[in-house]
């Protein structure tokens, strides 16, 4: 009796965290969840539904607390633990130095990546610090377009931290689709600001972000929750039809609940009144942005006088990156909204960035054989599961 008891139990349990798996999936939003006119059709709904400020940010809150409940963001350990710095190979650039860095995100978990300092004679002065996001790709912080515009950044007078996604780069202590990747990278963005925010020569009050594509939803999912973040640019990103399409960005019901739903183009409305860029092209989810997403935001920012704070840069002809012709209006908007001087770059008919010396990936790494990860390091998904025991 009391075994077949005990299997009831089990049995009943079991189907409880079935169903309540089921009523997650059923609560995500992911790819392109809408076709472009029923986006289309959603958002002139959703702009007729409020008209005040005090309407705006009820409905704001909403959205907000659904991202973190949605993610379990606040079931996450508290960020007060030390960051245990690692710092080596500093190189002195034309215009900036670079760092390999790591620092601990919670007990055992490491944020690896590499950070950009300006190269100055000029007396010492706290500066902006950036977040520099990559999106999806074969370890895209080792790549042109990570280099490029951190270099960049740090020339014009910021501190520069860009960081792997997890599962990327030296990253590799879970896997990059692990259930609850949003939540990690989400986690690890906050430490990142935290840690920007203590150091010395990084002034708190002016912390931007940036990054394209999956670090382009980070991009606005930081923002919208951390109000520390003051300019804010998602590159090739935000769309009102299409979610994201991987687990980091829309595998967990940060959308929808049982009493709401939104989109990437609501959750980025959530940096207003605050300085945001939307740079879009013609090649991706992001041709619309011109005639669909920018109306919405810009009905939002009206609501607080901030519509100067809000630009678009698009661009028709090109498609899904963070190329040259979507950095330069980046470096142009930091350089009006942070204490950065764009007037330090190289420029003739356009910015001229072969001052960056682009490194090879060893030079990048942070963990090596001279250089290993700490002996504490969680390995592998079910480790770093247990450890966080968060709960849908």
């Amino acid at each position: 009796m009391t075994r077949r008891f005990g299997f009831l139990i089990a049995l009943v349990t079991c189907l409880m965290q079935i169903n309540l798996g089921f009523a997650q999936d059923n609560m995500l939003s992911q790819g392109a969840y809408w076709t472009e006119d029923e986006a289309n059709s959603i958002m002139k709904k959703w702009a007729g539904e409020w008209t005040t400020k005090s309407d705006w940010e009820a409905r704001a809150e909403v959205i907000r607390k659904g991202i973190i409940n949605g993610m379990s963001l606040d079931q996450m350990p508290k960020r007060d633990t030390p960051f245990n710095v690692i710092i080596h190979s500093t190189r002195e650039m034309d215009g900036y130095i670079v760092e390999n860095i790591a620092i601990e995100s919670f007990p055992g978990f490491f944020i690896t990546g590499n950070l950009y300092r300006p190269l100055s004679k000029e007396p010492f002065q706290k500066r902006p610090g950036i977040l520099s996001v990559h999106g999806h790709g074969p370890d895209l912080r080792f790549g042109e377009s990570v280099q490029k515009r951190s270099a960049a950044f740090a020339r014009m007078g910021a501190v520069v931290f860009a960081y792997d996604m997890i599962g990327y780069g030296d990253s590799k202590q879970v896997d990059h689709k692990i259930p609850i990747a949003l939540t990690i990278q989400t986690y690890n963005s906050q430490r990142v600001i935290d840690y920007l925010s203590s150091r010395p020569d990084v002034n708190p009050d002016e912390i931007a972000v940036t990054g394209e594509s999956g670090g382009g939803t980070q991009t606005i999912m930081i923002t919208a929750i951390d109000p520390r973040i003051k300019v804010s640019v998602p590159v090739v990103m935000v769309s009102a039809y299409f979610f994201g399409g991987c687990t980091c960005e829309s595998g967990m019901p940060v959308h929808k609940s049982a009493n709401h739903q939104t989109n990437n183009v609501e959750i980025a409305a959530l940096a207003a009144p605050r300085p945001m860029l939307l740079v879009s092209d013609g090649g991706d989810w992001t041709k619309n942005t011109p005639r669909i997403e920018m109306p919405y935001l810009q009905k939002v920012y009206a609501l607080y006088d901030g519509e100067s704070n809000l630009d678009n840069t698009h661009l028709p002809s090109e498609r899904h990156d963070y190329g040259p012709n979507k950095r330069y209006p980046v470096y142009n908007f930091f350089d009006h909204y942070l204490e950065m001087n764009a007037g330090k770059l190289p420029y003739k008919n356009g910015f001229d960035e072969s001052f960056v010396t682009l490194l090879s990936r060893e030079e990048l790494e942070v963990f090596n054989e001279a250089h290993p990860i700490p002996a504490n390091a969680l390995k592998g998904d079910a480790a770093v599961t247990n450890y966080l025991k968060l709960k849908p």
